[in-house]
Formats: C-alpha cells, sequence, structure tokens
C-alpha cells in the first residue's frame, strides 16, 4: 500500500432539515390546531482513530466529504430523522489543520466531532399563541458547517530508528519485527516511512518506525527532510544508525555530528503539538552497523571515537543477526524501564 501522510480535504456537516407546518383534523378534535413536528438535526463530522490504519492513502481521491442532512418533521408533531454522522477513520498521530495552517486537532487516541451538524428547523407547533392559534410559521432548519482542512501523519512510535541513507535501517527493522519494508544496497531505498511491532514476549511489545534516510540540510526540506523528520517528532527515544563498514567511505563521526545537528535545528522550528519535547533532547541509542564488514582496526578507531567523547555505543550486524539481543535489551529498558527491583 501506498505511504500517503499529507492532504486536504473539504468538509461539510449535514444541514438540519426543515420543521412542518401542518394541521390536525379529526372527528375528536373538529377544531384542530398545529401539529408540525421539528426537523431532523444534521449529521456531524467526526475523525476517530483506527489502530489498522498506518496511512492516510484511503482518503486521497475524496476531495470532498458530506454528513448527511437532517430530514423534515412531519404532521402529528413527528420530529425529522437525524443526518447519518459521517466519520472518518484515521491512523492514530493525525494532525488537523485549518486552511490558516492553525492546529485545529492532535488526534493521539478515540475520536472528536469537528464539525455540527446544523439544527433542524421548528415546526408551527411551536409558534402557536393566545393571539395566533393557527401559525403558519416553522423554520427551514440551520445549514451545516463547511471547512478545508489539512491532515498530516506523524507516526506514533516508541522508537525511532534515524541515519544516513544505506545505514542499513530497513534491515534492522526487518530482523526486529515482522514488516517487511524494502532492502537494497543503494542509497533512499526506503522513502517512506516503515511502521514495525517488536515482541518481546507474549504480554510486551513496542512499535519502531524507520525513518527514511536524512541528508544534511534535512532540517530545511532538503530531499524531503521535513516529511522524514516529522515521523520523530512523537517517538520517546530514536537508536542513531551508523554504518562502520569498510565499504561504506564515509566519516563515521562526521555523520553522527550531521544527523544531531539536523535535529538541533529542527527544534529551533518548533511545533504546536502539545508537550513537544526537542528531538536533540530525546534519549538516543548509538548503534554501530555492520560490524561484519568492517576490520578490527577501523573498528577499534570508530569505538575510541566515541569513547574519548564518553559516548556508549552498541555494536550490531542487523544482516548477521550479530548481538540483536543486546540490542533488544537496551531498547526495552528505554521503553518499559527496568523493571528488576519489581
Amino acid at each position: 500500500m501506498k505511504f500517503v501522510d499529507r492532504l486536504k480535504i473539504n468538509l461539510k456537516s449535514g444541514k438540519g432539515g426543515p420543521g412542518c407546518s401542518s394541521f390536525a383534523s379529526d372527528p375528536v378534535n373538529p377544531r384542530g390546531g398545529p401539529d408540525g413536528g421539528d426537523g431532523g438535526h444534521g449529521g456531524n463530522i467526526i475523525f476517530k482513530t483506527n489502530e489498522h490504519l498506518n496511512t492516510l492513502m484511503h482518503l486521497r481521491g475524496k476531495r470532498n466529504l458530506s454528513a448527511k442532512n437532517g430530514l423534515p418533521g412531519g404532521s402529528q408533531n413527528r420530529t425529522g430523522a437525524r443526518g447519518k454522522d459521517l466519520i472518518i477513520d484515521v491512523p492514530a498521530g493525525t494532525i488537523i489543520r485549518n486552511e490558516e495552517g492553525q492546529l485545529l486537532v492532535d488526534l493521539v487516541e478515540g475520536e472528536h466531532v469537528l464539525l455540527n451538524g446544523g439544527r433542524g428547523g421548528k415546526g408551527n407547533t411551536h409558534f402557536k399563541t393566545s393571539v395566533n392559534q393557527s401559525p403558519l410559521h416553522f423554520q427551514t432548519g440551520e445549514p451545516g458547517e463547511e471547512l478545508e482542512v489539512s491532515l498530516e501523519l506523524k507516526l506514533i512510535a516508541d522508537i525511532g530508528i534515524v541515519g544516513f541513507p544505506n545505514a542499513g535501517k530497513s534491515t534492522l527493522v526487518s530482523v526486529l519485527t515482522a514488516a517487511k519494508p524494502k532492502i537494497a544496497d543503494y542509497p533512499f531505498t526506503t522513502i517512506n516511512p516503515q511502521l514495525g511491532v517488536v515482541k518481546l514476549d507474549d504480554f510486551s511489545t513496542f512499535t519502531i518506525a524507520d525513518i527514511p534516510g536524512l541528508i544534511e540540510g534535512a532540517s530545511e526540506g532538503v530531499g524531503l527532510g521535513h516529511q522524514f523528520l516529522q515521523h520523530i517528532e512523537r517517538t520517546k527515544a530514536f537508536v542513531h544508525l551508523l554504518d562502520v563498514s569498510d565499504f561504506s567511505q564515509r566519516d563515521i563521526w562526521d555523520d553522527y555530528i550531521k544527523i544531531n545537528k539536523e535535529l538541533e535545528q529542527y527544534d529551533s522550528k518548533m511545533t504546536d503539538l502539545d508537550e513537544y519535547t526537542p528531538l536533540s533532547e530525546r534519549k538516543q541509542l548509538v548503534v554501530l552497523n555492520k560490524i561484519d564488514s568492517v576490520s578490527e582496526d577501523r573498528l577499534d578507531e570508530v569505538r575510541k571515537l566515541f569513547r574519548d567523547k564518553d559516548i556508549s555505543v552498541i555494536e550490531i550486524s542487523a544482516a548477521a543477526r550479530i548481538n540483536i539481543k543486546e540490542l533488544l535489551k537496551s531498547l526495552s529498558l528505554i521503553v518499559f524501564g527496568d523493571n528488576d527491583d519489581e
């Protein structure tokens, strides 16, 4: 399924149904009287999180969405049926903004009524007075609300994996979870975030997101940087994956500094999310990947680089499944804390 994390939709709640102008006339009550019922209320526009969704793809192409109108009132004081609500399922983590970019809803869980349907009009029964025993007047019903909104998905994951292209993020996700991201030996294999569930045992699971490869200038939008970075805004912590193989020919320390700089620059823009914690202040687990494809001398140099800066690292090979259990233990401590004392 294609990953879609941004789109615009025109929304319209239902119009209230008109009231009825009617008069009773029967043998029991020969003089009759007004008995027009009220119109039904229009349907609401409701957004609801759906745990089975992780993309907005199902809404693509649906430019205009409307709730149902309320039905007219009837004689004998019968109220018209209420218009059916339009419930729009979205992934958890969906943000809704108006045309001016103002945040309307940050939908992490549950549901939210975004637009209320119009109230149904009153029937002529309501307008009977001592001086007007046979009112003809009734209300037509209120119009629904209209709004163009932008939907933006920010994945909700416990752990986000960041790093330069071809660092091995997709491979790591495929090893840790049941996700099946595209994997190949060239940069930018992953162009969409991948979300997977790590199962530790029958009761303990956590989510992990493979964030597409960042490049220098990502915080300014280079290489779809904003679209990539937005998906780690909600993570508790992230794995900073570095390719130490002899084939990468990359400056490991320079890569580490550049990625952290992008996180800091993104923080400087801030967002209007509630309780936003700067990315640069979140827990970061530095992981050296592809240790099965590096000489011992080069690996020692890299170890010393981080040791001299008092930065702890974990050495793995995702492809060869080396030290994966050690990595899982460290990740579980970040997500669940240390439960040894319980």
